[in-house]
């Protein structure tokens, strides 16, 4: 399996940060997650945090001040997980508007030699 990595931007997902880390890496055991959180007021990085310790190495989290907005945080992602040299990048909202299970078909899609998967 090919190094792969899911990006999840995040202002106040305290309710979803939970069941979307567990959703994600239940799929499959390699994946790794990076969750890139805006200065959540709501407490989600310190939520964030308790799960490293479970999935060390596995989950990483990129702290920004202020609210700075979706784009930028995918775009912070992206450099990141780049610079991490991640073969296959994935992203999805932390508030299950992307279904994790076509993390999936999207890995598979990228594997058989596409350069860009989306559902």
């Amino acid at each position: 399996m090919k190094k792969s990595i899911v990006i999840i931007p995040t202002y106040n997902e305290k309710e979803n940060i939970s069941l979307i880390i567990e959703s994600v890496f239940s799929l499959y055991q390699e994946v790794h997650v990076l969750i890139v959180d805006d200065n959540s007021p709501d407490g989600t990085a310190t939520i964030i945090e308790n799960y490293q310790i479970k999935y060390a190495n596995r989950l990483f989290l990129e702290k920004r001040e202020g609210k700075q907005g979706l784009g930028t945080a995918y775009i912070h992602g992206f450099k990141w997980a780049l610079g991490q040299e991640y073969e296959f990048i994935f992203e999805m909202d932390a508030d299950f508007s992307h279904n994790p299970a076509d993390l999936i078909q999207l890995y598979k899609a990228c594997e058989q030699g596409a350069d860009l998967a989306s559902q």
